[in-house]
């Protein structure tokens, strides 16, 4: 059984847009003995490459509508070292440079062996002779139009498949305020709390201070292309974190 720190079952993040290719691979893998998880859209993939349930490897289909595997590629590859093992019908040289250029360890084409696949993945989780690393664990998390770095407490924005990313230049206390509420989507804090936990429980101040923060993180973001409001005001009680 693959194992990681501590005999650790490893983690595995299958993503093809075709669910019956998908659902084959975890049911092969998990008899493997790794721990799967399936995405069929690059937005789902990279929810789930988020932190907390970061995989130890990642197989990446690369024909999917909306984010194609490149671009789940590229973004994941700027914050988790997992190996990743693109799955392609396309045949062509240049697609496989394209691959290696976003961040792919290795590629296999479709159709393949499962046998064959399964060495392959072996070989990869061998050669890394992964260990997870403490501080890796809830250090970013992906939504659609965001990705948050919580160690290098860097906030970056996508305004879409293709785009350039864009650093979002936020002070220490609005990134406090986007990390209290994005760590716990869906999450109601009211101003006191959040003044309490990002100020400081004895600052001197006025809690009012956090509607005039979160109307300028809004703007920064909006700036930088987020197309929907991350961050919900439910009147008369605070915010909330709604970006998926």
């Amino acid at each position: 059984m693959p194992s990681g720190d501590g005999g650790r079952v490893m983690r595995m993040l299958v993503v093809d847009d075709e669910a019956d290719i998908a659902n084959m691979l975890a049911e092969y893998f998990r008899m493997e003995g790794y721990e799967v998880t399936t995405a069929n859209d690059g937005t789902t993939a990279l929810r789930e490459a988020s932190s907390g349930s970061a995989p130890d490897i990642m197989l990446l289909d690369v024909n999917m509508p909306g984010m194609d595997g490149f671009e789940v590629c590229r973004r994941v590859r700027e914050h988790v070292g997992c190996p990743i093992i693109f799955l392609t019908a396309r045949v062509e040289d240049v697609d496989q440079l394209d691959g290696f250029a976003a961040g792919a360890d290795d590629y296999v084409m479709k159709p393949f062996s499962l046998e064959v696949l399964g060495r392959r993945v072996a070989a990869h989780m061998a050669r890394e002779g992964r260990t997870h690393e403490s501080g890796q664990k809830n250090a970013v998390r992906f939504f659609r139009d965001l990705t948050i770095d919580y160690a290098q407490r860097t906030v970056e924005a996508h305004g879409g498949a293709g785009a350039p990313s864009v650093r979002v230049d936020v002070t220490k206390l609005e990134f406090d305020i986007i990390a209290l509420l994005s760590k716990r989507p869906g999450q109601v804090f009211d101003r006191d709390s959040i003044y309490e936990r990002v100020w400081g429980w004895d600052a001197a101040g006025d809690p009012s201070q956090v509607r005039e923060h979160v109307r300028r993180i809004r703007n920064k973001l909006a700036a930088a292309g987020v197309s929907e409001d991350p961050i919900a005001t439910v009147w008369g009680v605070g915010y909330k974190w709604m970006a998926k």
